[in-house]
């Protein structure tokens, strides 16, 4: 596994991402609870390339709560620049490391957060992957971005209705 990982395209990345987040909590805040790229403690920031892609995500974890939140809901577009970030949404790749389509979509994580865990400690910055809720979305999850190198800004922040649906 960690020799087709470190066989596939790695390289500086920069654009605009999109980040759903309830009531005031930061676009910056990370996840240490864990979820499909990050076993705990590691942190990770869950972003997507696409708007629609941000909104179908939030979109499905709030279809696993067992009331609707109630908390507003902001979607940011944030600017980032991080130094050395792997692609595995082409070539083959996640199938060759045992992500599948269906393993993409289990609500069992463990193979998903290997790969994570693996990419983290080859030093990667983050990693594009392709999204489990929107076909043809991309999501890129950042690991320990380093403030003093890398970008992290907010450019635009948009309230979402509680009753959107995309």
């Amino acid at each position: 596994m960690l020799d087709i990982l470190q066989s596939a395209a790695a390289s500086a990345w920069d654009g605009n991402v999109y980040r759903h987040m309830f009531g005031a909590y930061p676009p910056a805040r990370s996840n240490t609870t864990g979820a499909r790229w990050n076993e705990p403690p590691l942190a990770a920031i869950y972003t997507s390339r696409e708007r629609e892609t941000a909104l179908a995500e939030a979109d499905y974890y709030i279809s696993l709560q067992p009331l609707r939140p109630k908390a507003q809901r902001v979607l940011y577009e944030i600017r980032v620049s991080l130094r050395n970030v792997i692609d595995l949404t082409g070539n083959g790749l996640l199938p060759r490391v045992g992500i599948t389509d269906e393993v993409l979509s289990s609500p069992d994580h463990a193979q998903c957060r290997r790969i994570a865990s693996a990419v983290h400690w080859l030093g990667h910055d983050g990693m594009l992957v392709p999204s489990a809720r929107r076909t043809g979305g991309t999501n890129l999850v950042i690991y320990h971005p380093d403030p003093a190198t890398e970008v992290f800004e907010v450019v635009r922040t948009e309230l979402i209705a509680s009753d959107q649906r995309k």
